[in-house]
C-alpha cells in the first residue's frame, strides 16, 4: 500500500510483502505430440533436476536461474539439448519486509533488519521506522528499547525516487508484544 510523503500515522501498512520464490513450468505445448512419447528433464538451475511435462519448484534463494530443459526422445534414446531455456529471475521483484522479535521485555534492545527489502527500479531508496510508542529511526538496520508494555505494530516504509511509484511510500507493519 502507498502512503504519502511524510505520513507515518495514517495510512494502515499490510504485513510484509516477501514474493514466493516458486515457478510453475509447462512444456506440453513447446513439442509436436506426433513426436511420440518424449520425457522431459528439468534442471532447475540451482542442482534441482525434475521430470515430467509439468513441473513446479520453490527457491530457497532470492537470485537469477536458468532453467533448462532437455528432451528426451524414448523410442531412439535420442536426448535434445536445451530444447528450452528461461531465465527465472527473482532479482527484480518488490520486497517490503523486515525482521523483529516478537515478543521482548520492557527496556530489552530490539534489532529490526529491513536489509531483504528492495525497490529495484527506484534510486535512493530510504528505510523509515516508526516504532508506534513515539520514536523513529531511519536506516536498513535499526535497534529499539520500549518503555512501556503494550502492543506495538511496529511500521517500516521505504521511500525511494525515480519513475512509477517510486516517490511514494511503501509500508509494512509488524506487531511487537512488549511484555513488563
Amino acid at each position: 500500500m502507498a502512503q504519502n510523503a511524510g505520513d507515518t500515522t495514517s495510512v494502515a501498512c499490510p504485513p510484509p510483502r516477501v514474493p514466493r520464490l516458486c515457478v510453475e513450468l509447462d512444456a506440453r505445448q513447446a513439442v509436436d505430440p506426433a513426436a511420440g512419447p518424449l520425457t522431459f528433464r528439468w534442471d532447475m538451475g540451482d542442482g534441482t533436476r525434475l521430470t515430467g511435462p509439468t513441473v513446479a519448484h520453490c527457491y530457497a534463494e532470492r537470485r537469477r536461474y536458468t532453467v533448462r530443459l532437455d528432451v528426451v526422445d524414448e523410442a531412439s534414446g535420442e536426448v535434445r539439448p536445451a530444447e528450452k531455456l528461461l531465465d527465472v529471475d527473482f532479482t527484480q521483484q518488490i520486497v517490503v519486509n523486515f525482521r523483529a522479535a516478537d515478543t521482548v521485555r520492557v527496556g530489552q534492545p530490539v534489532a529490526f533488519d529491513a536489509l531483504d527489502s528492495q525497490l529495484p527500479a527506484c534510486e535512493n531508496m530510504v528505510v523509515i521506522w516508526d516504532f508506534r510508542d513515539g520514536a523513529t529511526s531511519t536506516g536498513p538496520r535499526a535497534e529499539h528499547r520500549f518503555r512501556r508494555p503494550g502492543t506495538y505494530a511496529v511500521r517500516m516504509a521505504l521511500r525511494a525516487n525515480g519513475p512509477g511509484a517510486c516517490p511514494d511510500s511503501h509500508c509494512v507493519s509488524r506487531t511487537v508484544v512488549v511484555l513488563p
